[in-house]
């Protein structure tokens, strides 16, 4: 983003409503056109959202779009802020930073799938919205009182919408499934299946495990697996942190 993006994208997201005294149609206003950019960018994904599109989308001029919205920069951050899913209510997981954390955790992974254009779209400098800041305020809410500083506990909530980021790209990626309705892991296990196969005597310690797959199953819980582990790890440092008056 530009300087001039960047002052616009805050206008837009945290200022008042734009006017309508320069006189646009009646009744456009940004959640209407955030909501006609975000139906366009589910069906076509994120390159296909187009200001011209947007305008055709409700009929109206690409000139009386540009009345409420600078470009298309702006227009993303405006979509992502209408796209992402209100931030959990974590209280209702309980009382412990785990359960929080991991129910916030699950619930970002559902936005991801609902909309992965978000994916691209929420990459790099750039503006966030009230909404979408509000995600990072409820986790770093469930880390309260557990005695991480606060650039730890900023960190452990980069590194779990990491996870969940990396989880839901590489389902993105290989189509959310096969014909057979099986996740981005299991498809991973068949592909490579098929190539051990024939080159196993190669890859022993691959092939032993995919035998273990075959034979015990698990596999599909990459998203729980890993989610696991974080939460592992940030319970041994809160474990061995001593509490923080502030």
């Amino acid at each position: 983003m530009t300087d001039e993006q960047w002052g616009a994208a805050v206008r837009l997201l945290w200022g008042p409503p734009a006017s309508s005294a320069r006189g646009p149609k009646r009744g456009l206003t940004l959640e209407g056109i955030a909501g006609a950019g975000v139906r366009i960018a589910d069906a076509e994904g994120l390159a296909g959202v187009s200001m011209q599109g947007v305008a055709g989308e409700l009929a109206v001029t690409k000139m009386a779009l540009y009345r409420y919205v600078p470009g298309k920069a702006e227009l993303v951050s405006l979509m992502v802020e209408a796209a992402m899913p209100q931030p959990p209510a974590l209280d209702a997981a309980g009382e412990g930073w785990r359960e929080r954390l991991d129910l916030w955790a699950r619930e970002l992974y559902a936005g991801f799938r609902a909309h992965p254009w978000l994916l691209e779209a929420t990459v790099g400098a750039r503006v966030t919205g009230p909404r979408e800041t509000g995600w990072m305020e409820r986790a770093l809410a469930a880390l309260e009182g557990c005695g991480l500083s606060g650039a730890e506990a900023i960190d452990a909530v980069v590194l779990l919408s990491g996870h969940v980021r990396a989880i839901a790209e590489q389902e993105r990626a290989m189509g959310g499934g096969g014909e057979s309705g099986e996740g981005p892991d299991a498809q991973m296990v068949t592909a490579l299946g098929e190539v051990m196969r024939v080159h196993g005597e190669r890859y022993p310690a691959l092939t032993a495990a995919l035998a273990s797959v075959g034979a015990h199953g698990g596999q599909d819980q990459a998203l729980t697996f890993g989610l696991e582990r974080i939460l592992d790890g940030l319970g041994l440092l809160i474990g061995k942190t001593p509490p923080r008056n502030s």
